[in-house]
């Protein structure tokens, strides 16, 4: 029975996940602003998160755990000049906080042995990387409005990459 719960749980979790998220961060801002469209090309991404390949649902749990507390972690830097709305913000972070916190309670049993799983490791690894290139974007642009309207619409990828993942949870 104890499993059974842990499925569905998981289940119910990852039904949910991306949309709640990105409905959230979509009301702190609304259109893309047009004076960021010529700045849109300065983040070049060296590796697209949305390419990520996970072959084993026990993967794709260690990639959606990384994917939110990284977006949470950018979320919860210099948001002064984003100009997005202040109520937002705080309801898009503590659904994010909310969600990691789900998602721990579902897969604490099976953390430690996924941690020691290659491609685990390297998916770790190369979902560090890539927000790595995030944050160093940002700090580069100086956490400007138009560096904040990039980043959010690449989050908004990670997100659909996010409904990807969790898919393969739910099969």
């Amino acid at each position: 029975m104890r499993l059974y719960r842990h499925h569905h749980d998981l289940q119910v979790f990852a039904a949910r996940l991306p949309y709640t998220s990105l409905e959230l961060m979509k009301k702190m801002r609304g259109n893309f602003p047009s004076q960021c469209i010529n700045e849109r090309a300065a983040f070049k991404h060296t590796q697209k998160v949305v390419e990520l390949s996970v072959s084993q649902k026990e993967n794709a749990q260690v990639a959606i755990q990384e994917i939110l507390q990284e977006i949470f972690n950018i979320f919860s830097k210099n948001l002064t000049q984003s100009a997005w709305d202040g109520t937002s913000i705080v309801r898009f972070q503590s659904r994010l906080h909310q969600q990691i916190q789900q998602l721990e309670a579902c897969l604490r049993t099976q953390m430690e042995k996924e941690l020691t799983n290659p491609e685990s490791e390297d998916i770790h690894l190369r979902l560090k990387r890539y927000f790595q290139t995030i944050n160093d974007f940002l700090k580069e642009k100086q956490y400007s409005q138009c560096a904040w309207e990039i980043i959010r619409a690449e989050i908004s990828r990670c997100f659909l990459m996010l409904n990807i993942l969790t898919k393969r949870l739910q099969n």
